[in-house]
């Protein structure tokens, strides 16, 4: 009998996106189980809120916990999971795993550090402002008046490194930027003001290696929230209208597509990503984040993307897995 690669599927962890990561994982879980049992030995690897690692429900120190699985599937959300720390962990202890590396993975999380280099790449990026949450917290009037003197409302605050629009707030005018900027602070050391782009919003995943292609463009979604904008509630509470394939033009769709695959080679990015983006009726298509692990629950817009090329999570799981291993090699489920 062919051995069976050992598979952790990382999830749960000590970020406010806990629960968004149990669900990623239980999906990648239920996919490993269903259709790869003769393939793949499923291991599920849960971080508690407090970082204790646990194998299949017994909990583990951490090196013994890597020694168990032949590679990692990153399920974990937000803080620790997407920001480079577990990948660093990851790294040092030799371990292969899904998804970008630790450098990458930390500047595609900080939203200043990813725009910064949206810039150097010469990719169209609202104009932002950026402010440390200690100031804000004493320095909160003279903050305003900066703003007032050097950028126009409507705007968008939203913590530098947080996921799943947590802590965003959209002002639109002077008086409401304290509560935004407090808000915000609550969730990290550096807080972003952002040009707020009216128009449509679109997602776009890539994926390497898939269909024969180097770098797979999955079709672009186009996002009409219920909301405001694209929040918390919309992404997982079912509070939004997802078009898969987006309305938009040939030439609108292609272009989202290239630039897609530009933000992931300039950030060094691997394995998958799904970038944001809002198109402007006359000002054209801005990039608003990139996502270096972007969600796989049935709410989330990955698996539907897949779905729309005839794909699906199976299809997309034992691809990614294959490149973390090594091979990316092509085989039938």
């Amino acid at each position: 009998m062919t051995h069976r690669k050992r598979i952790g599927v990382l999830r749960g962890g000590p970020s406010n996106e806990y629960e968004v990561s149990l669900k990623t994982g239980a999906a990648v879980l239920e996919t490993l189980q269903k259709h790869f049992e003769d393939r793949y030995h499923a291991k599920d690897i849960f971080v508690d809120k407090k970082g204790n690692w646990h194998v299949d429900g017994i909990e583990m120190k951490l090196d013994s916990a890597l020694r168990s699985v032949d590679t990692i599937f990153n399920a974990l959300h937000g803080s620790y999971g997407e920001d480079g720390k577990v990948q660093s962990i990851l790294e040092h202890h030799g371990k292969p795993f899904t998804g970008s590396g630790s450098l990458a993975s930390a500047i595609g999380m900080n939203k200043i550090l990813a725009k910064k280099m949206f810039q150097n790449h010469k990719l169209k990026t609202p104009l932002f402002l950026e402010f440390r949450s200690d100031r804000i917290q004493s320095e909160i009037d003279k903050i305003v008046a900066e703003v007032f003197n050097t950028f126009t409302m409507p705007a968008v605050v939203k913590p530098a490194s947080s996921g799943s629009s947590v802590g965003i707030s959209v002002v639109k005018y002077y008086d409401g930027l304290p509560v935004a900027l407090r808000e915000a602070a609550k969730h990290d050391d550096l807080v972003m003001i952002e040009e707020f782009i009216p128009g449509i919003e679109a997602t776009c995943a890539v994926v390497e290696g898939f269909r024969g292609q180097d770098l797979y463009a999955l079709p672009p979604v186009e996002i009409r929230p219920g909301n405001e904008f694209f929040d918390y509630a919309a992404k997982y509470e079912g509070l939004s209208q997802e078009i898969v394939p987006a309305t938009f033009a040939s030439k609108t769709k292609l272009a989202i597509e290239d630039l897609a695959r530009q933000i992931h080679r300039a950030l060094g990015l691997k394995h998958y990503s799904r970038s944001d983006f809002i198109i402007h009726p006359r000002r054209g298509i801005y990039i608003l984040e990139v996502n270096t692990l972007p969600g796989l629950t049935n709410e989330s817009l990955l698996p539907k993307a897949l779905r729309a090329v005839g794909s699906d999570l199976n299809e997309f799981v034992g691809h990614v897995i294959e490149l973390s291993l090594g091979s990316g090699q092509k085989y039938s489920y």
